[in-house]
């Protein structure tokens, strides 16, 4: 019954047509949350991050490696019930993006996060750093109170990843209502699931930015924006 519930909410969550990738339109009913031009709004570890050709920007290399991972944090909310949209450009490595999570010290974060890697496995998965996959990509997941799951395969994976540019720009969109969480990539659904795990789900919490340690590698955000649906949170508190 959940399942299909899922569903229902994906058909009604269907793609809108977006603008040309690069655009700086923002949807009626969305905020713009970067300026293009500097981290206003943002706060991290500026070691890492930064804004290069209107993009937020964070790179590795063989001379600078990243050992641990370190969120670029957004200051002006805590979401709960949202739609998210950005475009990204991954070369090399992990990333993605934290939401409903709980900032922790030395710029550091727990909770769901739409995923992005360079190898393929991970990209458009819904991680959650206790439970590890949520949901894969190709998945509609639901997850009762007492952290049962049941899955349903809707896409091949190997398929799903097909429609993303490995490393090129791509569209990434987040929505969050209540306990139901679906992720696009280019206008396909990738992955989606209904939480209600004790303990485990979460409705509210920061949005942030992520800089993988492991090989080197760089990664890009833009055009990121936001329609926040509760008006109670728009700042969360």
């Amino acid at each position: 019954m959940r399942l299909a519930l899922l569903g229902a909410i994906w058909l009604a969550l269907a793609p809108l047509e977006q603008d040309a990738m690069g655009s700086e339109a923002v949807e009626e009913g969305f905020v713009s949350i970067f300026n293009g031009r500097d981290l206003s709004g943002w706060e991290g570890d500026r070691a890492w991050w930064g804004v290069e050709e209107g993009a937020i920007t964070a790179q590795s290399t063989p001379d600078k490696p990243c050992t641990r991972a370190t969120y670029l944090m957004w200051r002006d909310g805590r979401p709960g019930d949202f739609e998210m949209r950005l475009e990204y450009r991954l070369v090399g490595g992990n990333s993605g993006v934290q939401f409903r999570s709980r900032e922790i010290p030395d710029w550091d974060t727990r909770g769901y996060q739409a995923d992005i890697d360079a190898a393929g496995e991970w990209t458009g998965a819904l991680f959650e750093h206790a439970r590890g996959g949520v949901a894969l990509r190709g998945e509609r997941v639901a997850i009762g109170e007492d952290g049962r799951r049941s899955v349903e395969r809707f896409a091949d994976p190997a398929e799903l990843l097909k429609h993303v540019d490995a490393e090129g720009w791509n569209s990434y969109r987040i929505v969050a209502m209540g306990e139901e969480i679906s992720l696009f990539i280019n206008d396909r659904l990738m992955s989606q699931a209904s939480d209600r795990q004790r303990d485990h789900a979460a409705r509210r919490g920061v949005i942030a930015l992520q800089m993988h340690p492991g090989p080197p590698m760089k990664i890009e955000f833009r055009n990121l924006r936001i329609r926040i649906d509760d008006a109670a949170d728009a700042t969360g508190r």
